[in-house]
């Protein structure tokens, strides 16, 4: 009788973790997904109260901070195949610690691979525990990237520049993205908020929500609100509610801090 491979899931998106469940079911149709976790709080918890599962499926950065971060604070016995955004320097670091890893989007033959690779290495002795921060330091990139300083803006015939350092949030209004500067000055831009998320500084500016994107100095006042959401007042004030999803609420949190 074949025995059923009880797998843990570690993805802070829903639609990326209801891909790898089905891709999985699909190659391993005796295989059982025994939990879906979406932060370092709730593995934590799951992993307290529930038998090691037989494989560990796992994001690197999720809404909380990085998942080595469950590893570090409790014993893991389970193997694991990450899964990353992270671009080649990442990969490199994984080979050399010889770890498995899934580089997003995930393919069903990489995935059938990675599936492959830990069924044949599962009756093996298990190698020495890793060093998670050793890893963690590893995937750091060696070069401060090179953020984009200026806009473009095309307004009639005219263009015009605007230093980026200058913008108080990046918004969306009928489907067409605006920048406001801390003058209070707005024009709409060609890109769209995912091409504009690509060329900032993550610590200076933050997506709260589908809406809008703001930076660090353009806030005013924060307040709880429900769903352990935050509601934010801006500078210069904005003509629509300004709230933190709760999606990005804990992500949030790290970024007021600098992390």
């Amino acid at each position: 009788m074949k025995q059923k491979m009880d797998v843990l899931i570690i993805e802070d998106e829903a639609a990326a973790a209801s891909r790898i469940c089905k891709m999985l079911l699909q190659l391993e149709p005796d295989a059982r997904v025994v939990e879906v976790t979406d932060s370092i709080e709730s593995t934590l918890e799951w992993l307290e109260h529930h038998p090691q599962p037989d494989l560990i499926l796992s994001d690197i950065q999720l809404a909380d901070g990085s998942s080595f971060e469950i590893f570090r604070q409790t014993k893991v016995e389970a193997p694991v195949i990450f899964t990353t955004a992270y671009d080649q320097y990442a990969i490199d670091a994984f080979k050399l610690n010889s770890i498995d890893y899934l580089l997003k989007p995930i393919k069903l033959q990489e995935l059938a691979q990675s599936l492959d690779k830990f069924k044949k290495t599962k009756y093996k002795v298990a190698s020495p525990a890793l060093d998670y921060s050793l890893l963690l330091q590893a995937l750091q990139p060696t070069t401060k990237p090179n953020y984009q300083k200026r806009l473009v803006i095309k307004f009639g015939q005219h263009l015009k520049t605007v230093e980026i350092a200058e913008v108080a949030y990046f918004f969306t209004q009928d489907k067409v993205t605006h920048v406001c500067t801390f003058e209070g000055k707005r024009w709409p831009i060609d890109q769209n908020l995912d091409e504009v998320e690509d060329i900032l500084d993550p610590l200076q500016f933050f997506r709260i929500n589908r809406q809008f994107i703001i930076n660090i100095k353009a806030i005013d006042a924060m307040y709880s609100y429900s769903k352990a959401r935050v509601k934010i007042d801006l500078s210069p004030a904005s003509t629509h509610e300004t709230i933190v999803s709760t999606e990005r609420a804990a992500a949030f949190k790290q970024w007021l801090i600098g992390k």
